[in-house]
């Protein structure tokens, strides 16, 4: 393995091959055309990008805050900031005013991006000597505080212009990108893969029934999605005309969140198990654990097994969990940090880490995630797995995406509420009834609470707290 910069990996795959499609962006919703940038297009104009950045203050080792749309601006930004020696820190170009702030304060970046730069260098040669950022990304994660933290990368901006992407990825394939950016697995998996050669299809932001257009058009092979974003896709298949073949797909990676059985057991059905794989971790990067199709057959639930000695489960008073009982995973912190967190310091315990997952491991090893702790609902003295709830009213054809969230309540103490973003025939009642046919009496919604809005983004995620937080008028 030769670890090279990203300014030399780029400048490579432009001397390869100057006429090849490195980004195509594709506008969702919206009149405007396809953008296309070819490899020598990207290499030049994050060449004067870079310059450009330098002569706004851009410095060397530095932050720079990125809050721009998903498309080919974002991604040229963020390579001209490792041009710079600096880390970029993506945000989402939607947070409100006092929640962005915050986040500046805390990062105290050279620079903030809010805007696509205008480029006022014509020099596109490259800047000498190239530069290497000492972190190769510091994204933004709510705290157990409900304030943000920045994830600084322990890992220079130094990258493998040889080595293979993970999970069946290819080298000079061509992945859909229909995550956003802001978000740390979207930005990782695209820039890595452009920089292994891939040409990204840039979606600006998600729709189903356009992704799966999408993936047969380009003969798109490698696609990292989210459980929300597989159960849209099945849904709007059958929409899709032509129908939707996928046969270029080598396989696709999903993680962020728990995936409902029903869903991956579909996925697994219509593209095969050898091409669906799930990866475990945190945007921290502590310990991983990953798990194909086949092998998820045959541990349902499963995300994987982590290496010997490395995840362990604790019950509430600190002792090792009996096997197949659910407690909080700890990690084991490897000997070189993986990360550090600005704004928040990490749960550690003699070397080891948690992220505040629940789960429990298996007598062969295999680990399986319940939720996570902050989110856990006590209602009447039982323990409810929001993500469980979900994943059964997600099912429900009618639904589109939902978050079950607690409420309080003289009696239980905490109720199961839940917040559904579905088709106007659904009813409280029908749902209820849906949902008590797949799990236990006491996990069902008490409440509903229909919403015009998609309840989770398009990276899958939820905001619990701001909808806890939310003034409603009792039922």
């Amino acid at each position: 393995m030769v670890m090279t910069t990203i300014a030399d990996a780029l400048r490579r795959l432009a001397e390869a091959a100057p006429d090849r499609p490195a980004i195509t962006e594709v506008p969702i919703g919206s009149s405007a055309g396809r953008t296309v940038r070819t490899r020598l297009e990207l290499e030049e104009r994050t060449n004067r990008l870079a310059r450009s950045l330098i002569e706004l203050g851009v410095v060397e080792g530095s932050l720079v805050t990125v809050g721009l749309p998903n498309g080919i601006d974002f991604v040229e930004t963020a390579l001209a900031i490792w041009k710079c020696g600096a880390t970029p820190q993506p945000i989402s170009h939607r947070l409100p005013e006092r929640e962005r702030e915050a986040i500046i304060e805390l990062a105290e970046p050279s620079f903030v991006v809010t805007a696509p730069i205008e480029v006022t260098c014509s020099d596109s040669t490259p800047l000498v000597p190239d530069r290497v950022a000492p972190a190769m990304k510091a994204p933004t994660s709510g705290g157990s505080t409900g304030r943000p933290k920045l994830i600084v990368s322990g890992e220079p901006a130094l990258v493998d212009p040889e080595a293979r992407p993970p999970f069946r990825a290819s080298r000079h394939g061509t992945q859909l990108v229909p995550g956003p950016l802001y978000h740390n697995a979207p930005f990782v998996y695209a820039t890595t893969g452009l920089l292994a050669g891939n040409h990204l299809v840039v979606m600006t932001h998600f729709d189903a029934a356009t992704a799966l257009r999408l993936i047969d058009e380009h003969g798109v092979d490698w696609v990292l999605l989210v459980p929300t974003m597989m159960s849209r896709m099945l849904k709007a298949r059958d929409a899709v005309d032509p129908a939707p073949s996928l046969d270029s797909l080598n396989g696709i990676l999903h993680l962020g969140a728990p995936c409902p059985p029903w869903v991956k057991e579909a996925w697994i059905e219509w593209i095969g198990g050898e091409r669906v794989w799930e990866l475990y971790s945190g945007t921290e990067a502590q310990r991983f654990t990953y798990i194909r199709g086949d092998e998820w057959m045959a541990h349902r639930g499963s995300v994987g097994r982590p290496d010997p000695g490395t995840m362990r489960i604790l019950a509430d008073d600190g002792s090792l969990a009996p096997t197949s009982t659910v407690g909080e995973i700890w990690m084991l912190a490897p000997a070189r940090p993986s990360y550090q967190y600005i704004g928040a310091e990490a749960r550690t315990d003699g070397g080891w880490e948690s992220l505040g997952d629940l789960g429990s491991i298996d007598e062969d090893g295999y680990l399986y995630i319940a939720d996570r702790r902050d989110d856990l609902i006590l209602s009447g003295g039982a323990n409810v797995y929001p993500a469980e709830v979900e994943a059964a009213l997600e099912e429900h054809p009618a639904v589109r995406s939902c978050a079950v969230v607690p409420l309080p309540d003289p009696d239980l103490g905490q109720r199961v509420h839940a917040v559904v973003n579905a088709d106007e025939e659904a009813t409280g009642e029908e749902l209820a009834a849906f949902v008590g046919e797949r799990i236990a009496r006491y996990k069902v919604p008490r409440s509903f609470e229909f919403v015009d809005e998609p309840v989770r983004d398009d990276a899958g995620k939820v905001r619990r707290r701001a909808l806890v937080a939310e003034p409603r008028t009792a039922p």
